[in-house]
């Protein structure tokens, strides 16, 4: 009995002792300080991004292997929030065509006499076999803001065999 009186008095004025430990610098919570308010840099950091790095052993980005998409079937201007979205779908010229993309002929990406000009490129890996229409379709979309969209009349789409457009 006379044991758990006398560990039951060291448990409680340890514990009365915490009030004074919590604001000392032998609180391992106190040792870096409160935050503070900092303004953010200049440019936009990521932290999910990681940065580039210089190496030796690094090789340099190879260039864009697309080719035209054979065919295109169908080209659909798909009015959202805040612009368009310009869909278009195509049959490439053999199964297994990848990284498809949308580029514009345009380096700046503006109207030439009201028409928007679009190539239908994918990365087609030779020594595939052809097989039906369906296991070659691909789909590419881009999405343009009302502002971009200002002085567009048409919008076009090339392939390799075929064109397809779309007026206002």
């Amino acid at each position: 009995m006379k044991k758990t009186i006398g560990l039951l008095l060291i448990a409680t004025l340890t514990l009365s002792a915490c009030g004074r430990v919590r604001d000392s610098a032998i609180n391992p919570f106190n040792w870096f300080g409160g935050s503070e308010t900092v303004e953010a840099p200049a440019e936009e950091i990521n932290p999910l991004i990681p940065r580039e790095r210089e190496s030796l052993l690094r090789r340099p980005e190879a260039a864009y292997a697309g080719t035209l998409v054979a065919d295109l079937t169908t080209l659909k201007i798909e009015r959202v929030a805040g612009g368009a979205i310009i869909r278009v779908k195509g049959i490439a010229s053999t199964q297994g065509a990848f990284d498809v993309r949308m580029e514009p002929e345009n380096e700046d990406q503006e109207p030439v006499k009201g028409v928007l000009t679009y190539t239908l490129l994918a990365v087609q890996p030779p020594g595939f076999r052809q097989g039906p229409a369906q296991s070659r379709e691909i789909t590419a979309a881009v999405f343009r803001t009302d502002q971009e969209l200002a002085n567009v009349r048409t919008i076009r789409v090339v392939g390799a065999n075929k064109t397809l457009q779309s007026r206002r």
